[in-house]
């Protein structure tokens, strides 16, 4: 199976893209990055393993700084040598997912997560 030619943007690009598609990610150092804050050592595995099940699914996997209460997820195509479409995409589906609150959804038949500190793992946006 041969690669099809992937685009790579420029800094300008990304930066226009993350202000537009992607708010709370960055540039930093040749990759996008977002840094996503729990309420402790379960929330921060529960977003590990989260963010390991897309990229899996997606076969595009980022490298990952995990401590107690935050991750950071930095994405680049290493075979495009920057950021491609591939990145964007799999940023917007992790954002989408980690984000979801289902207690913020109008009328939702879910309540979603108690407002109790015994219960937060995620600090939302």
């Amino acid at each position: 199976m041969s690669r099809k030619e992937e685009r790579v943007y420029s800094e300008t690009e990304i930066a226009e893209k993350l202000q537009a598609e992607l708010p709370h990610w960055y540039y930093e150092n040749g990759w996008i990055r977002r840094k996503f804050r729990t309420s402790g050592w379960k929330g921060t595995l529960m977003v590990v393993n989260t963010v390991g099940h897309l990229a899996e699914a997606a076969w595009h996997h980022p490298d990952l700084t995990v401590s107690y209460a935050f991750v950071i997820v930095k994405l680049v195509t290493h075979s495009a040598k920057g950021i491609t479409d591939k990145d964007f995409t799999l940023a917007r589906k992790i954002e989408e997912v980690i984000q979801w609150n289902a207690a913020a959804e109008s009328g939702g038949a879910l309540e979603g997560t108690p407002d109790d500190p015994r219960f937060k793992y995620i600090k939302y946006d």
